[in-house]
């Protein structure tokens, strides 16, 4: 299976991994998956750290790294996906990441329930 993380469950599976489902953290931890991380969640998460929402270890990403994520850029034709969404959700982060799982052919992994109304394949964090 191929999974795209949310920011959410980014954070909690590298700093508060008892916040994840048993059979969620199962999927994100087992060799058989693919597990993606987008750029976008990099950007969103460090923009949180910048305005003083978030206080996020310095190594963070490396530790996507070292977890074995998959970085998964925002391309052009994200961007246009994202944007002929319907508006059913406003935040623009959470729009590439859905657009991305849809043109990318990933499981979504998110506790936002708003994301199911996209059609987006999901696991319920």
């Amino acid at each position: 299976m191929k999974l795209l993380l949310d920011s959410r469950v980014i954070l909690w599976t590298l700093l508060e991994p008892a916040k994840i489902a048993g059979r969620v953290a199962a999927e994100i931890t087992s060799p058989a998956n693919l597990v993606f991380a987008s750029a976008a969640s990099v950007w969103e998460l460090e923009i949180k750290r910048a305005c003083g929402k978030l206080d996020l270890p310095d190594d963070w990403v490396g530790a996507l790294d070292a977890a074995g994520f998959v970085e998964l850029p925002v391309i052009r034709r994200h961007a246009m996906t994202a944007a002929r969404l319907p508006w059913h959700h406003r935040d623009p982060f959470d729009r590439i990441l859905i657009a991305q799982a849809l043109d990318e052919g990933l499981r979504f992994v998110t506790a936002d329930r708003i994301a199911a109304t996209y059609g987006v394949p999901m696991l319920e964090a």
